[in-house]
């Protein structure tokens, strides 16, 4: 997977999943346009790259905003000349509740940085990749754009919106050379799902987890860098006729199910 002379662009690159992925671009040849909405974390990202000998420019940017998304396009296009690579993955998780208590400006907030945020980075990016005439994107889904999941109404329905979009997309641009595919990670060692463990027990969030873990087929979270390492192939010329997909990286969660459902359930 050499990508020597393309750009990669990576929102919520200032952590998790998406410095992983800004990490493994550059170690691969290519210029990495790290976005975030925290300023600091962008900059740190781009900073490991820079100090293993990699180039990288840090954007601060809500993704919900189309403003900001405009600028962080046109940041890349004028610093670089072109978007080979966009990774569409920054996401947040919102609260645990059952959907009859669940609060109305969580669910909006959620919905506008997993969907909106999603929709506005294809929408200022793919005319990019028209002009150019090629180009490939991955949307960051969730085992949770595939399945039910008690208690996340919000985080679950925006996974499925990003599915639809990343489907609706990539039968528009295939002709004009351009990929659009999903990752769908399940439980991954990040924040994130230690933020639900905490949620779901306060008192002893390691009881969830260790209880999470034993339930998975391999018996462990995935690691950043496994999920970025599907994103990586996704966006190379070895999958030169895929599009439209839904790559699952979960440990086998989804093939044997129930893992979150029950977790959930407490």
């Amino acid at each position: 997977m050499d990508f020597t002379g393309k750009v990669a662009l990576v929102t919520g690159g200032g952590n998790g999943i998406g410095r992983a992925a800004c990490v493994g671009f550059a170690a691969r040849g290519a210029r990495v346009v790290v976005v975030d909405r925290d300023g600091t974390a962008a900059e740190a990202t781009a900073g490991i790259i820079r100090q293993n000998g990699g180039e990288a420019m840090a954007v601060a940017a809500d993704v919900s905003k189309s403003d900001d998304v405009k600028a962080y396009v046109k940041a890349t296009v004028d610093s670089y000349g072109r978007i080979d690579c966009f990774f569409n993955n920054a996401g947040i998780e919102g609260r645990v509740a059952p959907t009859a208590e669940y609060d109305e400006a969580v669910f909006d907030a959620v919905l506008g940085v997993n969907v909106r945020g999603v929709f506005l980075g294809m929408r200022h990016v793919l005319p990019e990749m028209i002009r150019q005439g090629g180009g490939a994107v991955v949307n960051t889904a969730s085992v949770a754009g595939l399945v039910g999941t008690p208690g996340m109404p919000a985080y679950v329905a925006s996974k499925h919106a990003v599915l639809g979009l990343t489907k609706t997309a990539a039968g528009e641009v295939a002709r004009q050379g351009i990929r659009v595919n999903a990752v769908c990670p399940g439980p991954v060692d990040t924040r994130m799902i230690h933020s639900l463990e905490a949620q779901l027990s306060p008192d002893d969030p390691k009881a969830i987890e260790a209880r999470y873990q034993a339930s998975l087929p391999t018996g462990r979270y995935t690691t950043v860098e496994e999920i970025a390492n599907m994103v990586l192939f996704l966006c190379s010329d070895l999958a030169s006729n895929t599009t439209g997909g839904q790559f699952v990286v979960d440990g086998g969660r989804t093939a044997t199910g129930g893992a979150v459902t029950n977790i959930a359930r407490g």
